[in-house]
């Protein structure tokens, strides 16, 4: 019998595209090391929109991704994802559909199985060369957030469930 998702973890981000591939190779990482019953992994890829719908009725998410702020490469930062959320202002286009997006598109297509908890993980990206590996920055922050995440997880899963 398979145990209730409580925690979504997605890694976001295009695997050709150097360090913008650090979410979907951080989900292949934990995919490899183990994850508990009650969490599942998520390659976003580029499908933002698909992101949106894998939420439904999970109490946490957990978005990595890779950003661009001009902070020193493999810079971590955390965010809420209420502080995130940001409606497509000129419309869906699914090129460009980004995970901001889907979380604005989730709480308007979900309604109340909307999670109530969404923390998004992002680190500071060197380079976003075609076909280029992630850099070494990039890297070590991603283990350092792959560790953090399992810690996390762990401490979720040790709470009891809450219900609504």
């Amino acid at each position: 019998m398979n145990a209730p998702v409580r925690v979504l973890i997605v890694g976001c981000g295009n695997l050709l595209r150097g360090d913008d591939a650090v979410g979907p190779v951080l989900v292949r990482h934990l995919w490899e090391r183990g994850v508990p019953h009650g969490v599942r992994c998520a390659d976003g890829g580029t499908g933002g929109m698909d992101v949106g719908f894998q939420m439904r009725g999970v109490p946490h998410v957990i978005i990595v991704d890779t950003c661009r702020s001009g902070s020193e490469p493999g810079a971590i930062f955390r965010l809420d994802g209420r502080d995130a959320e940001t409606p497509p202002l000129a419309g869906v286009n699914l090129h460009a559909f980004r995970w901001d997006h889907a979380l604005a598109f989730a709480r308007w297509a979900l309604k109340e199985d909307y999670p109530p908890r969404i923390d998004v993980w992002l680190i500071e990206a060197e380079h976003l060369d075609p076909g280029a590996p992630l850099s070494p920055a990039v890297d070590a922050a991603m283990h350092r957030v792959a560790d953090l995440l399992m810690q996390e997880v762990d401490a979720a899963l040790s709470a009891p469930a809450v219900t609504t």
